[in-house]
């Protein structure tokens, strides 16, 4: 069985999260897939980072929403990289990518380019929210969606069969054989989160997932040999 690996904002083990540079380490390494997050800033651009503030990965502080583009690109991600917008990324990388709403005022604006750029068939895009994966499915026909997980019970099978997702993204330290049948029962793909040990593969092995997101690279080459 071969195993989707997804590199989890890029490769945020090794390189700064959520930007170029993490992008195309994450391809380089030969990931599956790239995993990103998006947020609105001010002037509504569409931005890759992952918390609602700045102060955890660049030398700023405060809430995204409240800054612009240009306010957020005089920021460091780490090792001198900025903040990247998703246009970019998908000029940087070729890799498939799943782009995560976190903010859900931001469906739209993905929507948008997704449409634009022609992108059903490259872009899965995920959410925890129930409600932004409805959105996107609404404004890009054939998109395909994941509802991610993080504290749940096989209700989360019934909230993506009702939004139209294909894919479910689950915390794999709450993963339950449970949860795993009904999710199969309902024909949805499995993806587990996070993997970045031995123990962690063998539990996605065990359970037969679809795929794997990571922080670290070596989980593609050890994934492949793994029983």
């Amino acid at each position: 069985m071969n195993l989707l690996t997804i590199g989890h904002r890029g490769v945020m083990g090794v390189e700064p999260e959520n930007t170029l540079r993490s992008f195309v380490a994450a391809q380089q390494a030969g990931l599956d897939a790239i995993e990103l997050d998006l947020h609105l800033s001010k002037d509504g651009a569409l931005v890759v980072m992952h918390d609602t503030d700045v102060d955890r990965t660049t030398d700023g502080s405060g809430p995204i929403a409240e800054k612009t583009l240009a306010e957020l690109r005089a920021l460091d991600a780490g090792q001198g990289e900025r903040i990247p917008v998703f246009e970019e990324v998908l000029d940087a990388v070729r890799a498939p990518l799943q782009a995560e709403i976190k903010d859900v005022q931001a469906a739209r604006a993905l929507a948008e380019v997704m449409i634009r750029r022609d992108l059903v068939g490259r872009v899965e895009v995920s959410s925890f929210h129930d409600e932004a994966i409805a959105e996107i499915a609404r404004l890009v026909p054939g998109v395909r969606t994941a509802l991610i997980g993080s504290r749940f019970g096989t209700d989360i099978v019934d909230r993506a069969v009702t939004v139209g997702a294909g894919t479910v993204c689950l915390n794999l330290r709450r993963l339950t054989l449970e949860v795993v049948e009904k999710a199969r029962e309902a024909d949805l793909r499995i993806i587990g989160w996070v993997v970045n040990t031995q123990d962690h593969l063998r539990l996605v092995r065990a359970l037969e997932l679809d795929g794997a997101t990571t922080d670290f690279p070596e989980i593609k080459r050890t994934g492949r040999f793994t029983a």
